[in-house]
């Protein structure tokens, strides 16, 4: 498929003669600052001028522009090496900016040229903990002198919390609170313990506390961007980075957030920028790196991507975005062990992450480990949502092993055209052994929800759902547990009970998943309205979410505005490309609708092409030859869907319209009769005369 039917608005953009000029004079009156610059500036700082910028820069610091105050304290170090004050500036900027090597470097010279040891332990132990040697810092920190001592707790908290002492960590931060319960550090250092722990409600609460107590706090705006991203969404985050960077224009983790914001919203341009800003405040950053890999793998520039990616020479590896992206590159460049050890250690890290165990299934079967390709898969296959892409991976796994009636099984699914209520994702352990941990971990939701999965497996709803409604009463700024909850509700057959607890998740955190959970409640509570305003308010925030524009694209064409539904669907196979069948055939549903039926027809062929065993594909493509005229070519395409899915009505619908078109009028009464037996056929007025007939 061409883009030849593309639709397309014109779009004016360039530079005239003006801004030609604009920028000319710019650059040059830049020439003659910087020519001032190098002509007036002397060779070395004295030692006064070297003390009047280290109180610019300790000025800068409290100002929240850590990079200005780094650059300033340093010309100070070079200009009076012996200036411990300088120095100690110096380490404090680092610090800000999580250097942590060099700003333990610059204490140690602080304290050589002259200040107070006992003075300095609380900054040591953050250089340590930065630098992940988290096990001696909170001794460190404790060693804090007694002006310090709630910055010391703060770093004791920040060591506990990257070692998995939560409870300590919790401790320490109580207390710094109750010392100084209007220190905007206390309460961004809370909010980023909260955030960590899953307490999406104490850490939204907390943040937002930070930044008004501290409005021009380049960490607190941060951390509320962090925050307001997983609440409400991408959009909603970019003003809380972009003032952040007012405040410290060249702040690398700043930066890195607001590209990473950018990218997922879809303004690719401004995310590149971003992190060429960020590879200009720290040259060689792997996060940047990263972010760039993703932007050309995004492109399906891969070779570009996997050149980019080795730059980070290994050094963020460890974080699973890196790996699900190296594992992608590796399988899509033929490194199939390569991508099936990366892409395991992702699964092992992240058991729940359904594209990841995808990848690995994939380089699984084509290194000949079937078996292994389907074990991986069971638990996805399992729900009764399962994408038919993950489906047909595990048919083919079954064709590999000989077994023929799974693999057909599978297929068959695979090709429905629709697919089963969202179910909770099935537990690998015995109930006896979860049971187990949740009893030795009351009230952690990471340990009972697994148990929650294990007693719906085995059918005990009852005491799965007494389960869930306890966890999510404990937990109710955990977005984990209400999604529990709500996914149980569902499975009980109580959309409209579900709506609550998806509704309190959507609250603390608005992600793709959430959205679609409150969406499939909603509308199955017959509140569609809701559910209409629910992904208007999730598509505002997340633009360019596939799973989104898809949905919103299919209500368009179910609602009857055939144009929006061809702009939407033609702006995600933009994005996406022409490899799925499913899109191609909701094109050719659309253009069919709008009369464009020469279109419709060959969209409706590239989707037969690629899935000719899909019903709803056959469908498309029957409708859409029988609405150019081709009456019998629609015939048999449509008798296969019907074949394919005989329980839809509306594909029976379509034959029987058909049947009637050709004068076979018993036929097309039978398959009338069929749709109208279904209490969900919508067009019952025109199949009740066709019956009728």
């Amino acid at each position: 498929m061409t883009s030849s039917h593309r639709r397309k608005r014109a779009k004016s953009s360039g530079f005239g003669l003006r801004g030609v000029l604009v920028i000319g004079g710019a650059v040059a009156v830049l020439f003659v600052v910087l020519i001032g610059w190098f002509t007036l500036r002397t060779g070395k700082m004295s030692s006064a001028d070297a003390a009047e910028a280290t109180a610019q820069a300790e000025s800068m610091l409290k100002a929240d522009n850590a990079t200005g105050a780094r650059d300033l304290a340093a010309e100070a170090v070079r200009g009076d090496p012996d200036n411990e004050n300088a120095h100690i500036v110096l380490a404090r900027a680092l610090l800000a900016l999580h250097e942590g090597v060099a700003a333990e470097g610059e204490i140690q010279r602080a304290v050589d040229a002259g200040y107070d040891p006992k003075a300095v332990p609380q900054w040591r132990a953050e250089a340590w903990v930065l630098q992940g040697k988290t096990d001696k810092a909170p001794a460190e920190a404790d060693k804090a002198p007694a002006a310090q001592h709630v910055y010391g707790l703060r770093i004791r908290a920040r060591a506990l919390t990257a070692d998995g002492n939560f409870a300590g960590a919790r401790a320490a931060l109580d207390e710094a609170l109750r010392l100084a319960p209007d220190d905007a550090g206390v309460w961004t250092d809370t909010g980023r313990f909260r955030f960590t722990a899953g307490d999406l409600l104490g850490a939204a609460e907390a943040s937002d506390r930070a930044v008004k107590l501290a409005p021009g706090s380049v960490d607190a705006l941060i951390l509320r961007g962090e925050i307001v991203r997983s609440q409400y969404g991408l959009v909603a985050a970019l003003p809380w980075f972009e003032q952040a960077l007012k405040r410290d224009p060249a702040r690398h983790d700043a930066l890195i957030e607001y590209a990473a914001t950018l990218g997922d919203a879809g303004r690719t341009v401004d995310a590149l920028a971003a992190t060429r800003r960020a590879l200009d405040a720290r040259p060689d950053s792997p996060q940047a790196l990263y972010l760039q890999a993703v932007i050309a793998a995004r492109a399906g520039n891969f070779d570009l991507a996997r050149t980019i990616l080795e730059k980070t020479g290994g050094a963020i590896n460890d974080l699973p975005g890196v790996i699900l992206l190296g594992g992608t590159l590796d399988l899509e460049k033929g490194d199939y062990e390569q991508a099936i050890e990366k892409l395991t250690d992702l699964v092992g890290m992240q058991p729940m992450n359904i594209t990841a165990r995808k990848l690995l299934a994939v380089a699984l079967l084509r290194t000949d480990r079937a078996r292994n390709a389907i074990d991986m898969l069971r638990p996805v296959v399992a729900r009764a949502d399962a994408d038919s892409y993950a489906l047909t991976l595990v048919a083919r796994g079954f064709e590999r092993i000989g077994d023929r009636a799974s693999a057909a099984r599978f297929l068959d699914r695979a090709a429905y055209p629709a697919t089963g209520a969202s179910t909770a994702f099935s537990a690998d352990d015995t109930t006896a052994t979860l049971a187990a941990d949740a009893a030795q971990k009351p009230g952690d939701p990471d340990a009972i929800v697994p148990l929650i999965r294990a007693l719906i497996t085995s059918g005990d709803k009852g005491a799965a759902l007494a389960r869930a409604q306890d966890i999510a009463a404990k937990n109710p700024g955990a977005p984990g547990a209400q999604l529990v909850l709500g996914d149980l509700l569902m499975l009980l057959g109580r959309p409209g009970e579900a709506v609550a607890p998806y509704q309190r998740a959507a609250d603390l955190r608005f992600d793709e998943p959430t959205m679609l959970r409150l969406i499939e409640a909603l509308e199955r509570a017959s509140r569609g309205e809701d559910a209409a305003n629910a992904l208007a308010l999730f598509l505002s925030q997340n633009p360019a979410n596939i799973a989104a524009l898809r949905l919103s694209a299919h209500w368009q064409l179910l609602a009857g505005d055939f144009d929006a539904a061809i702009d939407s669907l033609e702006d995600i196979r933009a994005r996406i490309g022409d490899g799925d069948a499913a899109l191609n055939a909701e094109l050719a549903a659309a253009y069919t609708s709008a009369g464009e039926t020469g279109t419709a027809v060959d969209f409706a062929e590239a989707a037969y092409g690629l899935s000719p065993a899909n019903p709803a594909v056959a469908d498309a493509y029957g409708w859409a030859l029988f609405k150019g005229g081709d009456k019998e070519g629609a015939l048999e395409l449509l008798q296969k869907a019907v074949i394919l899915a005989p329980k839809h009505p509306g594909l029976r619908w379509h034959l029987a319209q058909v049947y009637a078109a050709l004068g076979r009028k018993a036929e097309a009464k039978v398959h009338a009769q069929a749709a109208l037996a279904d209490p969900g056929f919508t067009e019952r007025a025109e199949a009740q005369a066709v019956a009728g007939g």
